[in-house]
C-alpha cells in the first residue's frame, strides 16, 4: 500500500523595523517563517541573523526608503508565493508625531519612515499586516486608516486595539498600540476577540529574576568588554530554576548556557543608593536624602532612582537602559538589571544571544516588542490562515 506525504503549508513572514527580533520571534513561535526582513542598525541585524537561519539576500540592512527604490531586486523572495505573503509586520517611528500637532502625521516629513512603511505594503500587498506603535497614536487612528487606504486600496479591513503586554503574562507594564489589517474579508473585530481570548494572568518580576546569578556591581570605569565571573560575563555555563516562567519563555527546551548577564559600572554614591532604598522607592525617599543627587530639582527628578518591587510586574523595559539603569534598579541586590534580566522582562527566550557592545543590548531589548505578546498576535492571525 503506498504512503502520501502530507505537504503542510509554510506561512510567510516579512519584518520591517526589525530591531533584534521580538516581534518577529513571537510571530515565529506562533508558526510563522520569516523570509525576509529590513533593519537600519547594522549591530540590531547582526542579533537578529545570529539567532535565526536567514539566507543571504534576504534581508536588507538599510534605509527603507531606499529599499523601496530597489524593491524589484527583492520581488523574487516572494512573487511565487501562493496567494502572496501571509504577514507583513513592523513599528515605523513616527518622530513627527504629537497630538497637538495639527498637521497630517504623513504630510510631516518627520515621519517619512511611516510612509515607507505604507509603500513596502503597498508594492507587497500581504494578506494580513500589522503596524506596532505608541499608545499615543490611537488619537491619530481615523487619520491613519485614511492613509492606509489611500496606499493600500479598500479591499483592506482595518481596526486597532491598545494591548497592554501584562494582558498575556508579560511581567512588564507595556501598552501598545497594535494596528492589523487583511485583504481576506475578515472582520477585525473577530481578529482581536481572537487575541483577548489568549489572555492569562501576567507573571511578577521574581519570577523573572528568579535563580539567575548574583553580580557585583563594577568599580572600574571603562572596563565594559572585562569579561570576570564577579561582574558578569558574555556567556557561561548555567543550570536553570526549570520553573514556569523557565517553561513560558523557553518551552520545554533545556538550555545549559547563560548569555548577556554582565554587569555595568557603577559610582560609589549609585550603589549607596542602591543599597539603602526599599523595594517600590524613588528618589524622594528618606533613606538617601542626604546623598541624592539633583535634590534642588526632585519634582523633575523624583524617578531619576527607582528601585524595582518583586512582588509586581517590572516598569516599562526601554532603551534608556543603554545609559544607566538608575530607574530599574534590582529589587534585592545593589545594582541594576543585567541585560539578560531585562531580556527575560521582555520573554525572550534564555538561548537568545544578542550581540554588539552591551550598552547595545540594553538598547535592542528595550526596543523590541515583547516576545509573547507578539506571540499571543501572530497566533491569532494563524487561527484565520489556517
Amino acid at each position: 500500500m503506498s504512503s502520501m506525504r502530507i505537504k503542510h503549508k509554510r506561512y510567510t513572514l516579512i519584518d520591517m523595523f526589525a530591531g533584534c527580533g521580538g516581534l518577529s520571534l513571537g510571530m515565529e513561535q506562533a508558526g510563522f517563517h520569516s523570509i525576509f526582513f529590513n533593519e537600519i542598525m547594522p549591530v540590531f541585524a547582526s542579533t537578529y541573523l545570529f539567532n535565526r537561519n536567514i539566507p543571504e539576500g534576504h534581508f536588507y540592512i538599510g534605509d527603507i526608503n531606499k529599499l523601496n527604490e530597489e524593491i524589484q531586486s527583492y520581488e523574487y523572495i516572494w512573487k511565487d508565493i501562493d496567494g502572496g505573503v501571509d504577514l507583513v509586520c513592523g513599528g515605523p517611528p513616527c518622530q513627527g508625531f504629537s497630538m497637538a500637532n495639527r498637521q497630517r502625521i504623513i504630510d510631516d516629513p518627520r515621519n517619512n519612515l511611516y510612509k515607507a512603511y505604507l509603500q513596502f505594503l503597498h508594492n507587497v500587498r500581504p494578506k494580513f499586516f500589522v503596524m506596532e506603535n505608541v499608545k499615543g497614536m490611537a488619537q491619530r487612528v481615523p487619520e491613519i486608516k485614511e492613509d492606509f487606504i489611500k496606499y493600500l486600496g479598500e479591499d483592506y479591513k482595518i481596526d486597532y486595539r491598545l494591548l497592554k503586554a501584562q494582558d498575556f503574562g508579560v511581567p512588564q507594564n507595556r501598552e501598545r498600540l497594535i494596528l492589523i489589517g487583511n485583504r481576506m474579508g475578515i472582520d477585525p473585530e473577530e481578529i482581536f476577540e481572537a487575541i483577548e481570548a489568549k489572555k492569562r494572568p501576567a507573571f511578577v518580576l521574581r519570577d523573572a529574576l528568579l535563580g539567575l546569578p548574583h553580580l557585583e556591581a563594577r568599580k572600574e570605569k571603562n572596563k565594559g568588554e572585562l569579561e570576570e565571573l564577579a561582574t558578569g560575563l558574555t556567556e557561561r555555563d548555567f543550570e536553570y530554576i526549570e520553573n514556569d516562567f523557565y517553561r513560558f519563555i523557553n518551552g520545554r527546551r533545556k538550555i545549559s548556557k547563560l548569555y548577556n548577564h554582565k554587569n555595568r559600572y557603577n559610582n560609589p554614591r549609585d550603589i549607596e543608593i542602591y543599597t539603602r532604598l526599599p523595594q517600590g522607592a524613588n528618589s524622594l525617599h528618606e533613606s538617601i536624602q542626604d546623598i541624592m543627587p539633583y535634590k534642588s530639582r526632585n519634582d523633575i527628578f523624583k524617578d531619576k532612582y527607582f528601585k524595582l518591587d518583586e512582588t509586581q510586574i517590572c516598569k516599562t523595559i526601554t532603551s534608556h537602559m543603554k545609559f544607566d539603569c538608575n530607574m530599574y534598579i534590582h529589587p534585592w541586590e545593589s545594582r541594576g538589571l543585567s541585560p539578560r534580566e531585562a531580556a527575560r522582562i521582555q520573554t525572550f527566550p534564555d538561548d537568545y544571544v544578542l550581540k554588539g557592545a552591551r550598552n547595545q543590548w540594553y538598547a535592542q531589548v528595550g526596543n523590541a516588542v515583547p516576545v509573547k505578546l507578539a506571540e499571543a498576535i501572530g497566533a491569532s492571525i494563524m487561527d484565520f490562515l489556517k
